[in-house]
């Protein structure tokens, strides 16, 4: 009889050892570890939309009567909707279950084993843990100290790579690309792929960039601005050639039919959401304002729906944990670039005002002991 060893022998060795990806854990998982009622949970953790979808979402998916009907693997209506958003025919856009699909797909087209990526950190952790489970590399090139990118050593380093991934509000970092460091990327005739995951919170994007660089690749989701994490919907605007080879290569059922409705409905009520995008941005705003008068702590300026903060008096882990025993999450970081931070998103104004006193008091009390 084969054992479980025998079993996990037969794995490929670099999958064996891969590392795990460490999400966030669900709001109703942390209330029973600590005690707490759901409802009391401060979700500052994971830059989602704190208003959830439009109302058109939630009837759109109560009067649903196609559930038990596979989808378009084509997306033919989803493709028109999103091109229609972002100025582009359909055969210049394709969904993903999430923009975590697009980029695994585009590891396998680009990154051949044992080849490379080329990275920005601190950025987005899951480009790396991608990268490792295609047994690829990343080259890492770290950021400037103000989170600009280092142009020289970043194109030098772009001979070893294939396939350069930035992003675009950066997450932790909330800053912005240039188009002087996406075009000296684009330049060196890799496929560039910009992440813009958070642009409808920074109110500038590339993506008209597409149609003159065949090899500019943006991605978006509507998980944040549109309040659609939950169900998984992101896409792709690139040149058509490389959208007909991604959708040969996809699973064809990859947007599920409630995904497809959920996106149909919220790209139907534009104005709603966008009202609620500028009231994350505002709250983005005032969080920012409110922390920067705290002694202590220094703010990064932040064109996403999160900010991310230093802390110059007390340790992160420590100022992590006592917000969490209060049922308030946010994300703590320390890594070469980002010693002692933590990253906020930007909730409703009660979320924001609850935090804003949580930390107060940490940093008073450590102030005074």
């Amino acid at each position: 009889m084969t054992s479980a060893d025998d079993l996990l022998s037969r794995i490929q060795p670099h999958l064996r050892a891969a590392p795990a990806y460490v999400p966030v854990e669900p709001p109703d998982e942390v209330a029973k570890r600590l005690g707490l009622s759901p409802e009391s949970i401060v979700k500052l953790d994971a830059n989602e939309n704190p208003y959830g979808p439009s109302p058109k979402v939630l009837e759109a998916l109560a009067n649903a009567e196609t559930l038990h009907i596979y989808p378009d693997p084509e997306q033919r209506k989803l493709r028109e909707a999103l091109g229609r958003y972002v100025g582009f025919e359909p055969e210049w856009v394709i969904g993903g279950a999430g923009s975590d699909e697009l980029i695994d797909l585009l590891m396998r087209l680009f990154v051949p084993t044992g080849e490379a990526i080329l990275n920005f950190p601190p950025t987005f952790s899951f480009y790396p843990f991608l990268a490792g489970i295609a047994n690829a590399r990343s080259i890492d090139i770290l950021r400037k100290p103000d989170y600009t990118i280092d142009l020289p050593r970043a194109l030098e380093a772009a001979r070893d790579a294939s396939l350069i991934i930035g992003t675009s509000p950066n997450n932790p970092t909330g800053t912005v690309m240039s188009r002087g460091e996406i075009e000296a990327l684009l330049a060196t005739g890799k496929p560039v792929v910009v992440d813009e995951a958070y642009t409808e919170f920074a109110g500038e994007s590339c993506v008209a960039m597409v149609r003159k660089h065949a090899n500019l690749i943006v991605l978006r989701t509507l998980s944040k601005w549109a309040g659609l994490a939950g169900l998984r919907v992101g896409y792709m605007v690139a040149n058509p050639a490389l959208i007909d080879t991604v959708l040969r290569i996809k699973q064809p059922y990859n947007i599920n039919v409630a995904a497809e409705i959920a996106t149909l409905a919220s790209l139907d009520d534009l104005p709603w959401l966008e009202e609620r995008t500028d009231a994350i941005i505002g709250e983005r705003d005032r969080m920012a304002t409110m922390l920067t008068g705290m002694p202590g702590v220094s703010v990064t300026p932040s064109s996403a729906n999160f900010v991310l903060c230093h802390l110059d008096t007390v340790a992160a882990r420590d100022v992590h944990r006592r917000l969490l025993e209060q049922g308030i999450l946010v994300r703590y970081f320390d890594t070469p670039l980002l010693q002692n931070h933590i990253r906020i998103s930007a909730g409703r104004p009660e979320q924001t005002d609850a935090l804003v006193s949580a930390l107060r008091e940490i940093l008073t009390v450590k102030a005074t002991a």
